[in-house]
């Protein structure tokens, strides 16, 4: 089992940043690569970027490309999710997860976090 914590939410300001952390408990996360997703009300959870095991790959949605940079540190178990230029419509519930290999794919993650809320005002 892998427990995962999302934390760095917030409110801020459109053209703002935040970084979000994701820290794992449990089973090593060196193991797992690793995704973040989000969702917005109403919507169907997006997938936004991922990183293979050794945090030497990493693919993004092209809506977040540019913008948004993943990374990891094993030592610390804890994933990052680097959010520049932010716009109104990244506000969403962002979700870290675990899985077995890099993908798009929100069915193919083991282990999900809790989720934390991101807002972006105008």
């Amino acid at each position: 089992q892998v427990r995962l914590v999302e934390s760095g939410g917030g409110l801020v300001q459109a053209g703002g940043s935040l970084r979000l952390s994701c820290a794992a408990s449990g089973r090593t996360l060196w193991a797992y690569a690793m995704g973040w997703f989000r969702q917005a009300p109403g919507k169907e959870r997006d997938f936004l970027a991922t990183v293979d095991s050794s945090g030497g790959f990493g693919d993004y949605a092209d809506s977040v490309k540019g913008r948004f940079t993943i990374s990891r540190d094993n030592a610390k178990s804890t994933v990052y999710l680097q959010m520049n230029s932010l716009k109104p419509e990244d506000t969403a519930v962002y979700y870290c997860a675990a899985a077995f290999g890099t993908s798009h794919n929100p069915d193919e993650y083991r282990f999900w976090g809790q989720g934390t809320q991101v807002t972006v005002s105008p």
